[in-house]
């Protein structure tokens, strides 16, 4: 039997976006969900001009995101020009909020399309009390808002 301190995975670091208005998306992440630029790069052996680290307000988890244009490891294809939605096997992002009415809210006034409006769910037996939300950001990910839950 291993130890927690003995584990090899310590958690998940970041999830990474390709943008196809990297300016636009850059700046709901920052403006709308509170993240900050860690860092900044470019990797011309991989078409890619543009990409940035984001930092979480709790500074324990991050968004990378790529240039529409960067030749980098992906699920699923790029979408196609007038494409609305492609699915793959990711299916939403999830922020904790202290409060997801406020948080769908924020983000609907910076640019985000309604998913679904704040609700209560009540998951398993014994049941798991969840409050959360979803939205459409600008560039076309799920984000999930969900307060602090019993999990």
């Amino acid at each position: 039997m291993t130890t927690n301190n003995n584990k090899m995975i310590k958690g998940i670091h970041h999830i990474a976006i390709r943008a196809r208005n990297f300016d636009s998306t850059m700046d709901f992440y920052l403006n709308a969900l509170d993240f900050t630029i860690s860092h900044e790069w470019s990797l011309p052996q991989f078409n890619l001009k543009r990409a940035a680290m984001l930092k979480s307000a709790d500074g324990n988890s991050f968004i990378e995101l790529y240039d529409q244009e960067a030749d980098i490891a992906a699920q699923g294809r790029k979408i196609k020009e007038g494409e609305e939605f492609v699915q793959t096997a990711l299916l939403h992002i999830c922020m904790s909020v202290e409060d997801c009415s406020i948080a769908y809210e924020r983000a609907i006034r910076a640019g985000g399309k309604p998913c679904i409006e704040p609700m209560v769910l009540h998951l398993g037996m014994p049941a798991v009390i969840v409050r959360n939300s979803l939205i459409y950001s600008p560039n076309g990910e799920v984000i999930e808002f969900m307060e602090k839950a019993g999990f």
